[in-house]
C-alpha cells in the first residue's frame, strides 16, 4: 500500500496518506476538504552516514566528451 503526499487547496496543509487504490478519495485531515493535490516526492533513506536522496531523473546522465 503506497504512501502519497498531498497538499490541501482549502487550508494549505501538507499531509501523507496510505492509499489502497488510485481512485480512492482523499480528505484533508485538518479541514476535511476533498480539494487536495498529490505532490511529487523523491525516495530517500537514512544510512549510518546520514540521509541519501534517490537517484532521480538525470542522475548519472552527464554528457561524456
Amino acid at each position: 500500500m503506497p504512501i502519497f503526499e498531498y497538499v490541501c487547496q482549502g487550508c494549505g496543509s501538507f499531509f501523507e496518506q496510505f492509499v489502497r487504490r488510485q481512485e480512492a478519495s482523499v480528505r484533508c485531515p485538518t479541514c476535511q476538504s476533498m480539494d487536495v493535490v498529490k505532490q511529487f516526492s523523491a525516495f530517500s533513506m537514512q544510512t549510518a552516514a546520514g540521509f541519501s536522496g534517490s537517484m532521480g531523473a538525470g542522475s548519472g546522465c552527464a554528457p561524456t566528451g
